[in-house]
């Protein structure tokens, strides 16, 4: 084992790694500065158990409802062989609809290894240009561990390309989709897309015959008709990406770690509040919706800028303390030279905000 082993195993403490999926990889990208989450991701520990055990347990996740509910329209899109969906793909594309096309399902309770060696064979040989893959197995490597992607998604071979195909449940009104769902599929798509274009490289093959457009297939309004839409991958692909070569720095992340840093579960609730403050995080309110350990972080931020936002925290030019930007915008302290322009916005904000304060309400 090598030192970095040993050193991310003593912070876990004496339980194995916990493994990543596709949503946890895509959560990585969301915060790419938090150094805390990526040692703690690193290290494979439990966050959600971590999170109870400091008394700040995580607060999101599907309900049963959701769950079924989304579970209902995927079978209704993917019936009958896929034929509903093969004409949605294809018209989303441009392209036109086959008559038929091969519907593969790679799923089964079979070991990954072996799943995954199905899903290789079946993806990487030659076909017909039409074709459809249920639950393929994927992999990526992250911080030194293969992980296996088990996605519900399908991959659709039309026009000589490859096109990830999210199934979602969440509804289209008047054309428009929540945007912070919309983003989360962006993100999550991006991972199958950047797994599947290394297992074509590792095959020989060019991997930009996977798309970075991906086709993402909702109910339409209040129905569950779907309908699909297309969605740019590419910048998400560069986050995570990036995010995926830090990871694979853990040496360099550990230096700046202080050597009795533990996260193990054995500890005492004070040893690891204690130990969880001395690694830099850098809490924004996206989150809440994403990393298990965002209400101690929030907690901890109270009083700081970065807990109204990146854009409020950035926008101020470093002024990391709410006391001083209130101080700042009343003039009651003197601006540093490198904050000035910071101060003098502040300043122009308070005084238009007592102006209508001021000002006759009718």
């Amino acid at each position: 084992m090598t030192s970095t082993a040993q050193r991310l195993a003593a912070i876990r403490g004496d339980v194995p790694p916990k493994r990543h999926n596709a949503r946890t990889i895509a959560a990585l990208s969301g915060n790419p500065g938090c150094a805390r989450r990526a040692v703690l991701d690193g290290a494979g520990v439990d966050k959600p158990k971590l999170a109870e055990r400091i008394g700040f347990p995580a607060r999101f996740g599907q309900s049963r409802f959701a769950i079924a509910r989304g579970n209902a329209f995927e079978a209704q899109v993917k019936a009958d062989g896929g034929v509903e969906l093969l004409r949605l793909v294809a018209q989303r594309l441009g392209v036109p609809v086959p008559q038929r096309a091969d519907w593969t399902d790679l799923g089964g309770d079979d070991a990954l290894p072996d799943r995954q060696e199905r899903s290789r064979r079946a993806l990487t040989a030659t076909g017909p240009d039409a074709a459809l893959f249920d639950h393929p197995l994927l992999g990526l490597n992250v911080a030194g561990q293969r992980v296996y992607l088990e996605p519900d998604l399908v991959a659709a071979r039309l026009g000589g390309r490859f096109h990830v195909v999210e199934i979602k449940s969440f509804p289209v009104i008047d054309g428009q989709a929540d945007p912070a769902k919309v983003a989360a599929a962006a993100i999550q798509s991006a991972v199958y897309v950047l797994a599947l274009r290394e297992l074509l490289a590792g095959q020989g093959q060019d991997p930009e015959l996977v798309s970075h457009d991906v086709v993402l297939v909702c109910p339409r309004d209040f129905a569950n008709r779907p309908m699909a839409s297309l969605l740019d991958v590419r910048k998400q692909l560069l986050v995570l990406r990036r995010q995926l070569e830090r990871m694979a720095r853990l040496d360099v992340l550990l230096a700046a770690v202080p050597p009795d840093f533990t996260a193990d579960p054995a500890a005492d609730t004070t040893t690891l509040t204690a130990a969880l403050r001395t690694v830099e995080a850098r809490y924004a309110p996206e989150c809440l919706a994403t990393c298990e350990l965002a209400y101690f972080c929030r907690d901890e931020a109270r009083g700081h800028t970065g807990a109204l936002g990146r854009a409020v925290r950035e926008a101020l030019g470093g002024v990391e303390e709410v006391s001083e930007v209130l101080a700042l915008a009343t003039g009651e302290r003197a601006a540093l030279p490198e904050r000035a322009e910071a101060a003098a916005l502040l300043r122009a904000a308070a005084r238009l905000r007592a102006d209508a304060l001021a000002g006759d309400p009718a």
